[in-house]
């Protein structure tokens, strides 16, 4: 008992230390989160939509602190899911392709096409768009900008299904709402699954998509607890954290 009294204690400190740091909105909002406990999804989403108070249509994210060691080549956490209820966002779309491939893909509503024009163009700066599709054999000539593209997410991968001959369904997929998921070095994922305006229920339904994804993306190599913590939070809001046992029963599932 003690130890519990001590820990709600010093969650208490902590939650006063930080609200003095920031404005009065983000204090009256941190004032309605207890430190001291976890929530369900359902429950946290509802508490977030209620004290995202600014002016704008808040971004809601996700962070899942994993057990996972990122300096190990089979350890790594990487991936893509599409969300039920998209993002909120509409995304620019640039596919680098020739022939038919092109056509399918202007075809399905890309923004950009071209091939090596295309990509002449980003090594030229041009970073008008949010997603870069690719067929395989655009591949080597995207070599050239890969340094460009690499430190801003953008370089096709055929992991999270941005490198395929499919470019009608990867079109499709990323205006519907697809996001990518990576640990980062300490083991921290970190997914925009919404806006506020979506609502508690459609959020957790989003969440609910990516945990599974998390979940599934386990490495095998992985050993003691996989998933330690589950936060989220609004742009301008406080964190709260979830039950991860309630958040992730039958994610790995889904």
């Amino acid at each position: 008992m003690a130890k519990k009294k001590e820990g709600a204690e010093k969650a208490a400190h902590n939650k006063d230390a930080l609200a003095k740091k920031h404005g009065k909105k983000y204090s009256a909002a941190f004032s309605q989160v207890d430190a001291s406990k976890t929530y369900t999804t359902i429950d946290a989403f509802e508490l977030i939509c209620k004290i995202a108070g600014a002016k704008f249509d808040e971004t809601v994210d996700a962070a899942f602190v994993l057990g996972v060691d990122t300096k190990q080549g089979d350890q790594q956490v990487r991936g893509a899911v599409v969300l039920p209820h998209g993002t909120g966002k509409s995304l620019k779309i640039a596919v680098v392709a020739k022939g038919d491939k092109a056509k399918e893909a202007e075809a399905a509503g890309a923004d950009f096409v071209g091939s090596d024009d295309l990509v002449a163009q980003i090594q030229g700066g041009f970073m008008g768009f949010d997603v870069l599709i690719a067929t395989p054999d655009m591949m080597v000539a995207l070599s050239k900008v890969a340094k460009v593209l690499g430190p801003r997410g953008l370089m096709p991968n055929p992991k999270l299904g941005t490198v395929t001959v499919d470019v009608a369904k990867a079109i499709n997929e990323q205006k519907k709402g697809k996001v990518e998921y990576r640990a980062e070095k300490a083991g921290i994922v970190h997914v925009k699954i919404g806006k506020k305006s979506f609502g508690a229920q459609k959020l957790k339904d989003n969440f609910m998509a990516v945990a599974g994804a998390v979940m599934r993306a386990k490495p095998p190599t992985s050993k003691g607890v996989y998933m330690k913590n589950i936060t989220v939070s609004a742009t301008m809001s406080p964190g709260v954290r979830l039950d991860i046992a309630e958040a992730t029963a039958g994610a790995g599932n889904n």
